[in-house]
């Protein structure tokens, strides 16, 4: 296929997007369907076509700039100018939701990150299309036994038919898309539908549509060639540490939400990355738990809201890894290490005096964290300089400034914890990648 057809088609998609939200806005009109409802059937025609584009597309350049335009598009009928017409089939619902970008979102990071395995791709986009949409079909029309989800809620009926159809949607892909014997497929497909399922009944404002893809790539190419014992092993481990957080999430005041949102979380960082590079970022839960203890924030869920920011930044570093060819696992530690200092910078505002031995201990880890890495993820080591540089800001701005982070606080040290490493890996990546295009030039 030429790159112009390719262009073409990418463009045609985007158009045939809007065409479908046309159509719904219709039915929503005639038939007077609910904006939930609208939302879903918007929610899964777009993730059936999202599991084409492995078969669409020759090249992956055309899928992200589909992407690229499809997150445009929404932004634009998120203006008030659209809101209540064409955009409400997307989020008309009343409230806080960010599903349409986060959809958008995942899509492209799976395909970046499942690479040449296919299977990586389709079974979590199928779980989050039609597992998502059987659960909500099925909570809204049978569903009794609710519980609460931040600000709303959800049912335990919704729940048993996400279990039931990921399960099935998994030993599927799986029969399919893979040559593992059956005993491993059996588990694997277990598990999938477990975790799956714990991760869509604890997420809120539609990041589900971001975590559960993502989540269930993680744990597959993390655990894809394990044995049978070791998956078995890590299903046990699982399920105690959901008892333990229980246990301790309630001495120290979190929800029963919060405390399986933590545990989602953890899961996901010991899945993902080895030991050594999990304490930085367990380190920026213990410090947040102490800063709105200390100092409470006017957000309604900050609880919420830092797993979400460490999601974000695990996610964003993996996809910047994998995008350009440079590990980016030391710069994902300088920015939970960043975090984590803004965090005890803020709890330790009566006594300043504290976050010097602070920094120094949070410096200390990462520099036992970082031999125990790879040659391939240490190749823009030594970061000394960075990483000094990053605390002096996230320590010095909170106590300078405290009364800037009585407000989104996660968002804003966030931001703050991001600046150095991301600006410091976009420079040497776009300079080295400049020097191997003029060797290759002059050779």
């Amino acid at each position: 296929m030429t790159v112009s057809l390719q262009i073409l088609l990418a463009a045609a998609s985007v158009l045939a997007l809007l065409g479908v939200m046309t159509i719904i806005r219709h039915l929503a009109k005639s038939a007077g369907l609910a904006a939930e409802m609208q939302r879903k059937l918007m929610h899964v025609n777009t993730g059936l076509f999202a599991l084409l584009l492995p078969w669409l597309f020759p090249d992956r350049w055309p899928v992200y700039m589909l992407i690229a335009a499809t997150m445009l598009v929404m932004l634009v009928l998120r203006l008030p100018r659209f809101s209540s017409g064409l955009g409400a089939a997307l989020h008309g619902v009343e409230r806080t939701s960010y599903g349409e970008f986060l959809l958008a979102l995942s899509v492209g990071l799976c395909f970046l990150l499942a690479r040449e395995n296919t299977l990586f791709y389709i079974l979590p986009i199928a779980v989050l299309t039609l597992a998502d949409a059987a659960a909500a079909l099925a909570g809204t029309t049978y569903g009794t036994k609710r519980y609460v989800v931040e600000d709303g809620d959800k049912s335990l009926e919704g729940s048993v038919v996400f279990f039931v159809v990921t399960l099935l949607v998994a030993i599927i892909c799986f029969l399919f898309l893979s040559k593992l014997p059956p005993s491993n497929i059996m588990m694997l497909s277990l598990m999938v539908a477990a975790f799956g399922t714990l991760v869509e009944a604890q997420s809120w404002r539609g990041f589900d549509n971001l975590f559960l893809p993502l989540g269930l790539l993680i744990f597959l190419k993390s655990h894809y060639h394990s044995s049978l014992a070791e998956l078995a092993l890590l299903a046990a481990m699982f399920f105690a540490a959901l008892a333990s957080f229980g246990v301790v999430g309630t001495k120290l005041g979190l929800t029963k939400h919060t405390t399986r949102v933590y545990v989602v979380a953890v899961f996901l960082l010991l899945a993902a990355a080895k030991l050594q590079n999990t304490l930085l970022p367990i380190l920026v839960l213990a410090a947040h738990g102490w800063a709105r203890t200390v100092s409470p924030c006017d957000s309604k869920y900050s609880d919420l809201d830092i797993v979400a920011a460490l999601g974000l930044l695990g996610f964003g570093w993996l996809a910047a890894g994998n995008a350009t060819g440079w590990d980016a696992i030391s710069f994902f530690g300088l920015s939970a290490m960043g975090l984590a200092m803004g965090l005890i910078a803020v709890a330790l505002r009566a006594i300043p005096v504290a976050v010097p031995l602070a920094a120094t201990v949070l410096f200390v880890i990462r520099t036992w964290v970082v031999p125990q890495n790879s040659e391939q993820s240490n190749w823009a080591e030594p970061l000394t300089v960075l990483a000094l540089i990053s605390l002096l800001c996230t320590a010095a701005v909170p106590l300078i400034r405290p009364q800037w982070f009585d407000k989104d606080r996660v968002l804003k040290l966030t931001l703050l914890a991001l600046i150095p490493p991301l600006t410091y890996y976009a420079w040497t990546v776009a300079a080295s990648m400049g020097d191997g295009f003029f060797a290759g030039v002059v050779s």
